[in-house]
């Protein structure tokens, strides 16, 4: 719950009840998956929105003949499609990368929250736009940079966003996915994502061994891959809306 609410105030500083209200919502209706299972299938009908608690997700679409497209991950704080309980049914799959733990948040939560946390509303809207912006850059990336810049821009997005939730350590973080993840989420194939790194690590812009990742300068890994991070709107944009007397040491 601390990664949702620190990425949260990255945008508007939420009041203690704010705190308990989230808290609360991700404490009552936990769920646990083990690895490389589906959370959900693309064509089944959503109940809920999923709140990751811990662990790595992706977001995936997936051709008759096997063929995947990665099109988002999701790491702890993140939550999978605000409202998305309004629609019919999936339009896509969300499966786990590692051992995840998620909260459902209901209906009646967001109804909740829209009738009397106004903070909240915004900060959800905000993570929504957020997450847009991330389509966008994705778009931008399969489209139009070079194998190297896509893999630099995805690595230098990633320790960035786990920055922002308190998830690195140092210049490290923890970096479960595979090259065949890679592969899916850059539009590369497995050989072509092996080559691109090992040019990132003679560079070196990278260490990666086992599932840590390095990243000992990151100016120079976000300039390889030609890394803009202002879609990710880090810069506490709702600063006018902050709950009065809360600051950073509050938000837990």
């Amino acid at each position: 719950m601390a990664s949702l609410v620190r990425k949260l105030e990255q945008f508007v500083r939420l009041s203690p009840l704010d705190h308990a209200i989230l808290n609360r919502a991700s404490s009552e209706r936990v769920r646990h998956f083990g690895p490389r299972v589906d959370i959900v299938r693309e064509g089944e009908k959503p109940k809920d929105v999923h709140l990751i608690l811990s662990g790595w997700a992706y977001r995936y679409k997936q051709l008759e003949d096997g063929r995947r497209q990665v099109v988002s991950f999701f790491l702890p704080g993140d939550i999978c499609d605000v409202n998305v309980f309004i629609l019919r049914e999936m339009d896509h799959s969300i499966g786990t990368v590692t051992s995840v733990s998620i909260a459902d948040l209901s209906r009646e939560f967001f109804e909740q929250v829209a009738a009397g946390h106004p903070r909240i509303v915004m900060a959800f809207w905000w993570e929504t736009l957020v997450n847009a912006a991330i389509q966008r850059e994705w778009t931008m990336n399969l489209g139009q940079r070079t194998a190297l810049e896509r893999m630099a821009h995805l690595l230098c997005e990633i320790w960035l966003r786990l920055r922002l939730a308190g998830l690195t350590n140092g210049d490290s973080c923890d970096f479960p996915l595979t090259q065949a993840d890679l592969a899916d989420a850059t539009g590369l194939s497995k050989v072509h994502v092996n080559r691109t790194l090992q040019e990132l690590r003679a560079a070196d812009l990278i260490v990666l061994k086992g599932k840590t990742l390095a990243v000992p300068n990151l100016d120079r890994l976000m300039r390889a891959g030609l890394f803009n991070p202002n879609y990710l709107h880090m810069d506490h944009e709702g600063r006018q809306l902050d709950a009065a007397g809360t600051t950073d040491a509050a938000a837990g």
